[in-house]
């Protein structure tokens, strides 16, 4: 069952987040492809630019990332100090 980001995300508990996000039916987001041997390496630079880009525009830090072939992984800390304002 869905739930709304509200009674997901406690501040008051951890400004810390770990978040996760797959690729589905075995697409590729980086990396070389071992069935079709295409490459798709020029994505991760990609990702990785796109992923500090929008952690600039939110108050969101970004604390370590991984980003693998078929899914990366963020740990993110919510800024209250940037909310205040």
């Amino acid at each position: 069952m869905t739930q709304s980001r509200q009674s997901q995300v406690s501040l008051s508990d951890t400004p810390y987040y770990h978040c996760i996000s797959p690729c589905v039916h075995g697409a590729y987001l980086c990396g070389e492809d071992k069935y079709t041997k295409k490459s798709f390496e020029h994505r991760r630079q990609w990702v990785v630019e796109r992923m500090h880009y929008l952690a600039s525009l939110f108050s969101i830090d970004i604390c370590a990332y991984v980003i693998i072939s078929n899914h990366y992984h963020l740990v993110l800390h919510v800024n209250e100090t940037l909310n205040e304002n």
